[in-house]
């Protein structure tokens, strides 16, 4: 997909057209992983590890295994043809870090919602600042390793999805999965007939 003169670091001289696209959700929905396993460069990290400072003001609850965090952005580059480049902007998940993710949401786009099949309440808040944004957003259902799955009705009804919102299951360790996830929320920009949200 990337140049084949320096895929590492320089897109190709043909590249006419570039779009920012954000990668938001909750804390530990697996948006720096989503980042990382599509970015053809090695995307740019900002984890750090986690506190006894950071138990006040980040809630675990729910959330296994996790002892870093994001505290500015993650950034990754796709490129989809010889005309057509992705960067991909993972922000933060947490509360604190709202102002920053809605300064990254300049000139996006669009927004891939990542959300937790254990965890749906908790990207209510996100949904909500994004259509506050009026960005238009697809959501992708991270599956991870035991999470229990529901039928796209039941998620729909539960994530209260307009109609027209893009709905697709993805595991974000793996690239097939995750560039189709991708793939859906990039499709949705691009259909000339779409409805805006309200």
């Amino acid at each position: 997909m990337a140049s084949a003169l320096s895929p590492d670091r320089y897109v190709p001289a043909t590249v006419r057209t570039s779009v920012k696209i954000l990668i938001v959700g909750p804390f530990a929905v697996g948006k720096t992983t989503f980042v990382g396993t599509l970015s053809e460069i090695r995307p740019l990290r900002t984890e750090e590890r986690m506190t006894q400072a950071g138990a006040l003001v980040d809630d675990l609850s729910g959330v296994r295994g996790k002892d870093t965090t994001t505290v500015a952005m993650d950034f990754g580059r796709l490129t989809l043809s010889d005309e057509v480049v992705l960067y991909l902007f993972g922000a933060p998940g947490q509360q604190r870090f709202t102002q920053m993710w809605k300064d990254l949401a300049h000139g996006a786009l669009g927004a891939l919602v990542l959300v937790d099949p254990s965890r749906l309440q908790d990207s209510f808040d996100v949904m909500g600042l994004l259509e506050e944004l009026d960005l238009p957003y697809a959501v992708a259902v991270n599956q991870f390793d035991g999470a229990p799955s529901f039928p796209e009705a039941e998620l729909r009804e539960a994530l209260d999805l307009l109609p027209q919102t893009r709905l697709v299951t993805c595991d974000a360790r793996d690239r097939a999965s995750a560039a189709s996830a991708l793939i859906s929320l990039v499709d949705y920009l691009f259909t000339p007939v779409r409805q805006e949200h309200p």
